[in-house]
């Protein structure tokens, strides 16, 4: 096991790139990715850095020219023959060959696209334009690069027993949630932090330390280099950009009520099984239910991702008894903001009615919440979005107004065409 205090403090870049290769990155984006080559490869999209938490001046704390390095690196990376037999010949949710041979051969000579940066005064304004397929691959890497060069610029300033003490605190404090989520009996839960993660070897520390701690209670990782090098189970389905970026090249009001479940139309032709999970909140769940089609509702579960989790997972329930489907064989995965009082809390009230699984994301995987001088390693909410797509704004409302985006006049439009009221305001930490 790698000693992480003394692999920053003797911290050289040659030996330490922050992104490793083209699969240190969640499994669901190669799974959207196959999706876009097939069905909107020829799209044009623009994703964008967003910042959600002003009060971290990142153009102050990161270094533009290593800043610059890192993401140039990320350019020269291909897959390696490792990665590319894993990809086409491993078992994922139980299929043999999920990746296309069209697709992992277009995959396997892929370059990452180049970037924009520009400091815009304490901020970065980093954007990525290009086909969908190639500009949608940065996203989980440039945001990776950017929080683990705001860690390393605090670590920097701290000494060699500071930094030891500092990871003996962040183990101790990891290893004592897990603790906790060893009284919950039947727990699924799996990692879901690559995107915010303190680092990628701190990331890997904290997945050795959940399979040992639960055993198969954990059930996998959305790193998919974290899951190859470990032999786990890679986790993931799908996420907002599939809907934004489909809603944005819809023409009039019909067709972007409709964009939606066009999404889901075109991933029910690709998957079956636990694949088939919907992610309802980009527009508002309870809209989204109401207007689903009847064939939806035969699917296997949703994701929880905005709002408050416990109101979406009655909301749920409540739609597939209208339906007449039974909610106890159905699956509920809770994604959003989760620590293990939550996670435990949720579990109490929906075993049973639900079957109940966690994503569990940047409070498992960069927690040093009040470990470092002046709290300067607590996790931030720090995004990157597509922000346009054939030149056209894209938009997402969430079931949290506090993550909506995009131009307020396209906001009001979408919040007309999808029937979206008055909603609940919730503070954003991650």
């Amino acid at each position: 096991m790698v000693d992480i205090a003394t692999r920053v403090w003797n911290h050289k870049w040659k030996i330490d790139p922050i992104v490793r290769s083209l699969i240190d990155t969640d499994f669901y984006k190669l799974l959207m990715c196959q999706s876009v080559y097939r069905n909107k490869r020829d799209t044009q999209v623009t994703f964008s850095l967003i910042n959600r938490s002003s009060q971290v001046p990142l153009a102050k704390l990161i270094d533009e020219g290593e800043l610059r390095e890192h993401l140039d690196h990320i350019r020269s990376l291909s897959l390696s023959r490792g990665e590319s037999t894993w990809l086409r010949g491993n078992t994922f949710y139980g299929k043999r060959q999920m990746f296309r041979p069209d697709f992992m051969e277009w995959f396997e000579n892929l370059r990452l696209p180049d970037y924009h940066l520009e400091r815009i005064g304490d901020q970065y304004e980093l954007t990525f334009e290009g086909a969908w397929p190639e500009v949608m691959l940065w996203e989980i890497p440039a945001l990776s690069v950017l929080m683990e060069l705001r860690g390393r610029a605090v670590l920097n300033d701290m000494k060699k027993f500071e930094l030891q003490v500092l990871y003996a605190r962040a183990m101790t404090k990891l290893w004592e949630k897990i603790e906790k989520l060893q009284q919950v009996e039947d727990l699924r839960i799996a990692d879901f932090g690559t995107r915010r993660r303190h680092s990628f070897l701190w990331q890997d520390w904290c997945v050795q330390a959940m399979v040992e701690g639960l055993g198969d209670r954990f059930i996998g990782t959305s790193n998919c280099l974290i899951a190859k090098n470990r032999d786990l189970e890679a986790i993931g389905t799908n996420a907002h950009e599939l809907p934004m970026v489909y809603a944005a090249l819809a023409e009039g009001d019909t067709a972007l009520a409709q964009a939606p479940y066009e999404v889901l139309e075109d991933w029910q032709d690709e998957h079956d099984g636990n694949l088939r999970i919907i992610l309802p909140d980009t527009y508002g769940t309870e809209g989204f239910l109401r207007r689903a089609p009847d064939w939806l509702a035969g699917w296997t579960g949703i994701r929880i991702d905005s709002g408050d989790p416990a109101t979406g997972a009655e909301v749920a329930i409540k739609w597939w008894q209208d339906r007449g489907e039974d909610p106890r064989q159905k699956l509920v995965i809770f994604s959003d903001g989760l620590d293990e009082t939550k996670i435990s809390e949720l579990y109490q009230q929906f075993q049973g009615r639900v079957r109940v699984s966690f994503g569990w994301g940047t409070l498992l995987t960069n927690d040093f919440r009040g470990l470092a001088p002046n709290d300067g390693l607590a996790p931030f909410s720090l995004v990157c979005k597509a922000v346009e797509a054939n030149g056209k704004a894209t938009v997402k409302l969430s079931d949290n107004p506090k993550k909506a985006m995009g131009p307020q006049e396209q906001i009001d439009r979408y919040k007309r065409v999808f029937g979206v009221g008055d909603q609940a305001e919730i503070d954003v930490m991650v």
